[in-house]
């Protein structure tokens, strides 16, 4: 879930949004109708590589494809 604040109310309220960011909610701080940064949690590095662990699994788990099938699907989507 994403959370637009104006940049004074994030000055405002700094510790609560990183309390909400810490709590896995993504902040976007806007000045006007523009949004110019965003907050976001930052991972873990064992988070990360568990992430990376699971890809790698998943992808084992994956049956091969090949070569005809990839431009088969490549052609799906094409219009003629």
């Amino acid at each position: 879930m994403s959370v637009n604040v104006k940049v004074a109310e994030a000055k405002a309220h700094l510790s609560e949004l990183l309390a909400r960011v810490e709590a896995g909610e993504e902040v976007i701080i806007s000045r006007g109708k523009n949004p110019v940064a965003r907050l976001s949690r930052v991972k873990k590095e064992n988070e990360l590589a568990m992430l990376i662990a699971e890809v790698r699994a998943a992808r084992a788990r994956a049956k091969p494809v090949s070569n005809d099938e990839i431009l088969d699907w490549k052609r799906e989507g094409q219009r003629f």
